[in-house]
């Protein structure tokens, strides 16, 4: 499956050109166009079950779409938020997903949730990541650009649960407040988590949380409206 990442200040395209009988499973509402040799079929993957514990813990669609290609032809996906698209070719390996940052795999990628306890609690992102297990490739969506980090045996590297996109299952971490109570309350900083290598960890330059943050307050209320 070849692929090309169009890059631009205001999007940031995903062109995967399919040879036929290949198959790719996107997030729901990722699709942009696709040529006709391709069929869509939407479906809830791994069944009733795996499809709620993807939607109400993951916090991904219930359903997804699959692209199969009768014939050779191109597949165009785009992320919902402004931002950058990478890949990552997985070798019968394990690779964590934050919430949202999920666009599209192959169709040897098993997708689920996984519950890491406590310490996978990414300020609102819940206590659940995405798990991708298999071989094949493997698209990731950022809010902004996404940065690339290899650690190595030992070392540490902290980032803001906000802007963790996706880290590789070799890597240990755990999730801290930021110095102490004061530090915490008022350094407009929140929720930390501690990387430790060996493994590659990618993070994003913008926070959703931080955009909502600063949208909710200047939303119109109902008492606003009616006057």
């Amino acid at each position: 499956m070849e692929h090309e990442i169009e890059f631009a200040p205001s999007f940031t395209l995903l062109t995967l050109s399919l040879a036929s009988g290949e198959t790719v499973r996107t997030e729901a509402g990722a699709m942009v166009s696709y040529d006709d040799g391709i069929d869509i079929e939407t479906g809830a993957d791994g069944g009733l079950f795996g499809s709620l514990k993807r939607s109400l813990l993951g916090g991904e669609s219930f359903f997804q779409n699959t692209f199969t290609a009768r014939e050779a032809g191109e597949l165009s996906l785009a992320p919902p938020l402004p931002g950058d698209i990478a890949d990552y070719r997985l070798d019968g390996e394990t690779l964590f997903v934050q919430s949202g940052s999920y666009l599209a795999s192959g169709r040897d990628i098993e997708l689920d949730t996984q519950f890491g306890g406590g310490r996978s609690f990414f300020g609102g992102e819940g206590l659940f990541l995405l798990r991708l297990d298999g071989t094949g490739p493997a698209f990731l969506s950022s809010y902004g650009a996404i940065r690339e980090r290899e650690l190595k045996e030992g070392e540490k590297y902290t980032v803001d649960t906000g802007h963790i996109v996706a880290f590789e299952a070799t890597t240990t971490f755990d999730v801290r407040a930021v110095g102490g109570l004061r530090s915490t309350l008022f350094s407009g900083e929140g929720l930390v988590c501690e990387f430790e290598g060996p493994g590659r960890v990618w993070t994003q330059t913008r926070s959703p949380d931080a955009l909502l943050t600063w949208l909710i307050p200047k939303l119109p209320t109902n008492t606003a409206s009616s006057n």
